[in-house]
C-alpha cells in the first residue's frame, strides 16, 4: 500500500519543500543603518562588430497599438442560444462616432458569423456590407463626422470556432457551450464566455481591441431552469410564453469589449454584501453551502485593497462564477470574474488552501488594474497581469504576514527565471509574434517581481500614493507604460527612467556571483559582486540599490546601503572583527539569479541569523544537501519554526529514527497549518507504534481539516488494518476526493473484493485523473475474483469506453482496463490445463476481444482512434 501517496497529493501545493528551509530566531535584533558610496569598477569595453554579417537586414515586426477610426459607445446585445448547433442567435445595436476623421465606412470585428441585415437604428433598408469571416465592412448612408452620432442594428447567427490558444488562455473559441447536448449525467450544461484576447468577436459584432470601451446592455433569453451573469446589474427578469426568460443586464459604466461576459448555467447563487456593493457567488447546487470558502475572504479583500489603494471598488457588483473546462484559470470580466472547476472543494477540504485565495485576490485587482485602467495594448500587458499577480502578494502580506508572502515570491520568481531561459524577452515587448504569446511569466511573474522592487525603492508611502494618482488620472482609459512612470514620478518627484527603462523595456535580469571574505588585515568586511549575465539582448549592467547587513558577535546587526552600477562592484565595510555571517539584499527583493560562496559554516549561520523566511529555507536545505553532522539538529529545532514550510521541510528531511515522535505527535494534534499536521500523521503511521492509533482515531474525530483527516485515516491503517478499514467503511458517504483517495488505497490493500460498488460509485461521479484511479483498483479488484467477475468488470469497461460526453481521459483509461482483463484472461487460458475450465476461460476472453474490436471500429475522435491505431492488437497476443 502506498501510503505516502495520498500525503505528497495533499500537499503537492507547497512550493520547493524539498529545496529550501531555516529557522526562524524568536526576536530581531536592533539594527543601525549606514548608508556608504560605491567603489566603482571598470565594466569592460563594448565590442564592435567585425563585419557587417552578424546586423540585422530589417527591422522587428512592431506590434502598433490599434488605430481608432470609430469610437464604440454602447453596445446592446439580444441573444438566445442553440444548444444542438452550438450557435448564437444575435441581435446587436452598437452605438458609435468617428474618432477624429470623418468616414462613410465602419469596419467591425465579427467572426465566422452569418449576417441576416444590417440597418441604421429608425431605418428599414439594409446597408451593403462585405464579410470575410473576420470581419464586417459595412458602407455607410453618408459621411459621418466626429460630432455625429451612428446607431446601427446587425442581426446575426454565430457560430463560435476555435484557431489557436496560448499558454494562459487556451483556446480562443469566444463562447462555449458545454455538455450541449446533456449527455454526460457528471457534467452541467452550461454556456460561458472567454473574450480575451479578440474573441468577443466571435458571438458579437465589436471594435475587438483593448484600447476600446463602451458601455452595454445585454438580453439574454435562456430556459427557465437556468440562471444567467453578465456584467453590471441585473434590471429584470421576464418570463416569455414559450416558457423561456430573457433576462436584462445593464452596465452604465464603460469597460473594454473583452470585458463583456455572459454564463449560463443550473446554479446556486449565494448572497453576499461589502459595504452597499452586492456581492453573488455562483456555484453549483452542490457547493452551495461552500461558496463563501471557493471564494474566500471576498468581503474583506474589497475593503483591504480599496484602503490600500485609497481608491473603492469602483463598480456596482461583484460576482464571482465557476464554470466547467474553463480554458483559463479565471478571467477578471468587469464585475462578474469566472473560475475554473479547480476552484471546487468543501469547506473542510479547502482548510489553508491558499491557492482560492490567491486567485480570487488576482483577479479582483483586475477590478482597478485591467478593467477600470486598461492595457492599450497587448505589448503593455503586464499593466493588466503585473499588478494582478502582484496583488497576491500583497493580499498574503496581509492576511497571513510577510513570511507566507515572501515564501509566495519563490515561485514567483522561479518559474520566471525558467521561462527566461532562451525566451526572454522586454517586459514591454512591441516585437511578439503572436498577441496570446504575451500571456507568460514576464507579463504575470516578472511584472509583479519589478513592482514588488519599485514598492520597495519608493517606500510604501509613495508607493500607494503613485497607484492612487495613476487610476484617478488614467479611471477609464487605456494606459502605457510611460502613464505608470509619470504618475509614480508625480507623486514621488524622482526621475524614473532609469528604473522602467532597464525593467520593463529591456529584457532580461542580473545573474550576480557574489564572493563574501574578512580582510584581518584592514580590519575589513568585503562583498564582491559580479555581474555575470552574458545572454544575448541582457544588458551587461543593471543598476539597482544595494544593502548588505553585517551579523557581528554582540552587536546590533548592521545595514549598509549603497548601490550596484558596474559590472563588478566591491563593498568594503570597516568592522571590529569578523563577521558571524553577511547577506546580501538580506529582504530578497531584487530579482536576479545569485551564486554565493558561503561553506557549510557559513548556511549554519544563515539558518540561525536570517529574518527573511527564503534565506532561512534556503540554508536548511543547503544542510541537508551537505549531509552535515548537525543537520539532524537543525531539522529537529526547526519543527519549532514560526513558519509552517519550514516545519513540514523538517518532517519532510528527517530520518524515522532521528525524529522525537512525542514532537511529532503533538503537531499531529495541534499544529496551526494542516499541511503539518497530515504530514505528522503520516511520520506517525510510519512508526509502528499502535500506541498511536488512539491519537489518529481523535485526530479523524476532531480535525476540521479534511487533508488531516485523511493522513490520520490513512496513518490508523497503517497502525490498526482492523481499526483503520473499519472506520474507511464508517466514512464511505463523505464527499471528499482526500477521503475517497485513502479509503480506496485502504480496500486495495486490505484485497476485498466486496468494495467493487465503492469503486463502481467512484468511477461514475469522477473524471480525468481521478477516474482513471478508479478504473485501475476496480480491475485490481476484480482479477481477485472468478471469471464472473472480470466479465462483470469488462462489461462497466465497455460501457465506460464507449460514452461520449465524458473526458478523452476516462474512456481510454476503461478501454486500457479492459485490454487487461483479456491479458489476465489470456494468461489464464495458457497456465490452465483443465479443459473445461480453459474453455471457459477462452469464452469470456472471446467476448472481451469482441469488445475491444466494437470500441475501435466505432471511435470517432480522432485522438482516440489515432491511439487505438497503435494499441496493441488483443487477437496477436
Amino acid at each position: 500500500m502506498n501510503n505516502f501517496r495520498i500525503v505528497l497529493t495533499l500537499v503537492s501545493g507547497i512550493v520547493l519543500l524539498s529545496c529550501h528551509a531555516s529557522k526562524k530566531l524568536p526576536s530581531t535584533p536592533p539594527y543601525e543603518i549606514r548608508v556608504l558610496d560605491t567603489m566603482l569598477v571598470t565594466a569592460p569595453a563594448f565590442k564592435e562588430p567585425t563585419n557587417g554579417s552578424d546586423l540585422p537586414a530589417e527591422l522587428p515586426e512592431y506590434q502598433a497599438t490599434a488605430t481608432r477610426v470609430f469610437d464604440l459607445i454602447h453596445t446592446r446585445l439580444e441573444v438566445s442560444f442553440d444548444w444542438e448547433a452550438e450557435s448564437v442567435k444575435g441581435k446587436a445595436l452598437l452605438t458609435l462616432r468617428p474618432y477624429f476623421f470623418p468616414s462613410d465606412q465602419l469596419v467591425l470585428d465579427a467572426k465566422n458569423f452569418i449576417v441576416n441585415g444590417i440597418k441604421l437604428d429608425g431605418q428599414d433598408h439594409d446597408l451593403p456590407f462585405q464579410n470575410n469571416e473576420e470581419q464586417l465592412t459595412i458602407q455607410l448612408d453618408r459621411m459621418y463626422q466626429r460630432t455625429d452620432t451612428l446607431r446601427i442594428w446587425i442581426d446575426y447567427i454565430a457560430h463560435p470556432d476555435e484557431t489557436g490558444g496560448s499558454w494562459a488562455i487556451t483556446s480562443d473559441k469566444g463562447l462555449f457551450f458545454i455538455n450541449s447536448t446533456g449527455e454526460d449525467p457528471n457534467k452541467p450544461r452550461q454556456i460561458w464566455t472567454q473574450g480575451e484576447t479578440e474573441n468577443n468577436s466571435r458571438w458579437f459584432p465589436t471594435i475587438d481591441k483593448p484600447n476600446e470601451r463602451c458601455t452595454d446592455e445585454l438580453l439574454i433569453t435562456v430556459a427557465d431552469n437556468f440562471q444567467t451573469l453578465s456584467n453590471g446589474v441585473l434590471v429584470s427578469s421576464t418570463q416569455n410564453p414559450d416558457g423561456t426568460r430573457t433576462d436584462y443586464w445593464k452596465m452604465d459604466q464603460p469597460h473594454a469589449p473583452y470585458l463583456i461576459m455572459l454564463a449560463v448555467g443550473e446554479y446556486a447563487i449565494v448572497q453576499d454584501q461589502w459595504r452597499d456593493i452586492p456581492l453573488q457567488y455562483y456555484v453549483e447546487p452542490e457547493f452551495e453551502e461552500d461558496a463563501k470558502a471557493i471564494f474566500p475572504y471576498t468581503p474583506e479583500m474589497l475593503e483591504f485593497f480599496s484602503n490600500l489603494l485609497d481608491y473603492p471598488y469602483p463598480w456596482p457588483k461583484f460576482s464571482q462564477v465557476v464554470v466547467r473546462d474553463f480554458v483559463s484559470g479565471a478571467m477578471e470580466n468587469t464585475t462578474a470574474v469566472v473560475f475554473g472547476e479547480f476552484m471546487n472543494g468543501k469547506t473542510r477540504e479547502l482548510v489553508d488552501v491558499r491557492e482560492n485565495e490567491k486567485i480570487v485576490a488576482h483577479e479582483m485587482f483586475h477590478q482597478w488594474f485591467g478593467d477600470l485602467v486598461t492595457c492599450e495594448s497587448w505589448a503593455n500587458l503586464t499593466l493588466n497581469e503585473g499588478f494582478a499577480n502582484y496583488s497576491e502578494y500583497l493580499w498574503l502580506e496581509h492576511k497571513h504576514g510577510k513570511e507566507e508572502a515572501d515564501y509566495h515570491l519563490i515561485s514567483e520568481e522561479s518559474d520566471y527565471v525558467y521561462s527566461a531561459r532562451g525566451n526572454a524577452h522586454a517586459l514591454i515587448d512591441f516585437h511578439y509574434t503572436d498577441r496570446e504569446s504575451m500571456f507568460d511569466q514576464h507579463s504575470y511573474n516578472k511584472g509583479g517581481l519589478i513592482l514588488h522592487m519599485l514598492r520597495r525603492y519608493l517606500g510604501d508611502e509613495a508607493f500607494f500614493a503613485g497607484l492612487n494618482h495613476y487610476l484617478t488620472k488614467n479611471a477609464y482609459s487605456e494606459v502605457e507604460a510611460d502613464e505608470l512612470r509619470l504618475a509614480m514620478e508625480d507623486v514621488s518627484g524622482q526621475d524614473l527612467n532609469w528604473f522602467f527603462d532597464q525593467w520593463f523595456f529591456q529584457e532580461g535580469h542580473p545573474i550576480l556571483d557574489i564572493q563574501y571574505s574578512y580582510e584581518e588585515r584592514t580590519g575589513e568586511a568585503v562583498v564582491r559582486v559580479e555581474q555575470t549575465q552574458y545572454n544575448e539582448g541582457f544588458p551587461a549592467i543593471f543598476q539597482f540599490p544595494v544593502t548588505v547587513q553585517l551579523f557581528l558577535p554582540n552587536q546590533p546587526v548592521r545595514e549598509e546601503k549603497t548601490w550596484m552600477r558596474e559590472r563588478v562592484n566591491e563593498f568594503r565595510f570597516p568592522v571590529s572583527e569578523k563577521p558571524l555571517l553577511m547577506l546580501f539584499d538580506p529582504d530578497r527583493e531584487l530579482l536576479c539569479e545569485r551564486t554565493e560562496n558561503k561553506s557549510i559554516a557559513d548556511y549554519g549561520q544563515q539558518y540561525q541569523l536570517a529574518i527573511n523566511v527564503r534565506d532561512r529555507l534556503e540554508a536548511l536545505q543547503q544542510l541537508v544537501n551537505s549531509e552535515d553532522a548537525d543537520q539532524t539538529k537543525a531539522l529537529v529545532a526547526s519543527l519549532d519554526d514560526s513558519f509552517w514550510a519550514i516545519r513540514l521541510f523538517a518532517l519532510d528531511n528527517l530520518e524515522l529514527g532521528s525524529i522525537p515522535m512525542s514532537k511529532v505527535e503533538t503537531l499531529a494534534k495541534g499544529d496551526s497549518h494542516s499541511n503539518v499536521r497530515a504530514a505528522s500523521c503520516f511520520l506517525l503511521g510510519q512508526s509502528g507504534d499502535a500506541r498511536y492509533a488512539q491519537t489518529m482515531e481523535h485526530i479523524i474525530e476532531n480535525d476540521f481539516s479534511l487533508l488531516s483527516t485523511a493522513a490520520a485515516l490513512d496513518a490508523l491503517y497503517s497502525l490498526s488494518p482492523e481499526k483503520g478499514l473499519k472506520k474507511a467503511e464508517s466514512l464511505e458517504n463523505q464527499s471528499s476526493e482526500f477521503l475517497s483517495n485513502v479509503i480506496a488505497d485502504i480496500y486495495l490493500d486490505a484485497k476485498d473484493i466486496n468494495k467493487l460498488d465503492f469503486f463502481r460509485r467512484k468511477i461514475d461521479d469522477s473524471e480525468e485523473y481521478a477516474a482513471v484511479y478508479y478504473l485501475m483498483g476496480y480491475l485490481e479488484l476484480a482479477q481477485l475474483g472468478d471469471t464472473d467477475k472480470l466479465l462483470e468488470a469488462s462489461e462497466l469497461f465497455f460501457k465506460t469506453a464507449s460514452r461520449t460526453g465524458i473526458s478523452l481521459m476516462k474512456r481510454y483509461a476503461a478501454m486500457r482496463a479492459l485490454n487487461e482483463v483479456h491479458t489476465h484472461l489470456n494468461k489464464k487460458v495458457k497456465e490452465t490445463k483443465e479443459e473445461s475450465e480453459k474453455a471457459t476461460f477462452q469464452s469470456a476472453d472471446k467476448a472481451v476481444l469482441e469488445k475491444i474490436e466494437s470500441i475501435k471500429a466505432a471511435e470517432s475522435d480522432p485522438e482516440l482512434k489515432e491511439i487505438y491505431r497503435s494499441f496493441p492488437d488483443p487477437k496477436a497476443k
